[in-house]
């Protein structure tokens, strides 16, 4: 079972103020690095700032915004990794760093012969979490209670400790064998393909139902090919159209920028278990490079 969903943006600027003040033992700097974020932080900078904020200053902002993400997760991969070594301390407490990072050093083992069963309804040790460019990714072998578990810790521990609201409605949970995944742009799903086996000792046969997992890896064709048109290699609709912009260089350096171009797609969508998408998108790039050149010289593609 796999659950995937959207990480909110807007972030807490006093959680993450005492998170850095972790880190970082000087009061002046939080003092100055707290006027700074309430003054310029904002989802969506004004025009006048855009002017002042460079792609070199934004990364400032996004290395915090990682780093103040990374916070509750590191907390949530905690709770996962040690739920059998924690001592019962109150919830409230344990969410604070000075106590959190004394219980990492400092917790025992507690298995309690009473405590056995409801401790093994918790552990799931095939549980694995992905963020991949704002989105978080919640796999599991098991139940779809386990996944269901881990995505509302997950979510509760956000909203009441660092105060970044999701919307649990919008995350569904859904079997990978029926549900294509969006990841590392891939479509990714496992497809169940059952064989029939029949294997015969001396006089007696037998049939034996073998059903065998494969990860299926598709190319995405439509984002792709939207990708291509705001590049203006095709329009809306997939149709190649010519490259205007490089219709002023040399024909070797036309046809080498979409060489490469072909060659990277190649090489990065080789892992896919079907190929129609991939000759589909060279044959755009293909015909983008003859109307590219056939531009250039004033001549006409048929």
């Amino acid at each position: 079972y796999v659950s995937d969903g959207l990480i909110p943006y807007p972030i807490h600027l006093e959680k993450l103020v005492q998170t850095i003040r972790y880190w970082i033992k000087d009061p002046s700097f939080l003092h100055l690095l707290r006027l700074f974020l309430h003054e310029y932080w904002s989802p969506f900078f004004p025009k006048k700032e855009k002017a002042f904020f460079g792609k070199k200053h934004l990364r400032l902002f996004v290395f915090l915004y990682n780093s103040y993400v990374y916070e509750y997760e590191s907390i949530l991969f905690f709770f996962r990794i040690q739920s059998f070594h924690l001592r019962s301390t109150f919830f409230q407490v344990l969410i604070e760093r000075i106590y959190f990072y004394v219980k990492v050093d400092n917790f025992t083992e507690v298995f309690a012969n009473d405590f056995k069963t409801t401790l093994q309804l918790f552990k799931d040790p095939n549980m694995h979490y992905v963020r991949y460019q704002g989105k978080f990714i919640f796999a599991s072998k098991g139940t779809p209670l386990l996944i269901k578990k881990w995505k509302y810790y997950f979510i509760n521990l956000c909203q009441c400790h660092f105060y970044v609201w999701f919307q649990p409605d919008q995350i569904y949970i859904n079997p990978l064998s029926k549900h294509f995944l969006n990841f590392v742009a891939y479509f990714s799903s496992v497809q169940l393909n059952p064989s029939v086996v029949r294997s015969q000792m001396l006089q007696t046969s037998f049939i034996i139902d073998n059903t065998m997992k494969k990860l299926d890896t598709i190319v995405p064709i439509i984002p792709l090919i939207g990708s291509l048109a705001k590049m203006k290699f095709c329009n809306a609709v997939g149709h190649s159209v010519s490259k205007s912009t490089w219709a002023d260089s040399l024909n070797s350096h036309i046809l080498d920028r979409f060489v490469r171009i072909c060659r990277n797609l190649s090489h990065y969508y080789s892992g896919s278990s079907k190929k129609k998408s991939l000759y589909q998108i060279k044959y755009i790039l293909r015909f983008s490079c003859l109307k590219t050149l056939a531009r250039k010289h004033k001549t006409t593609v048929r």
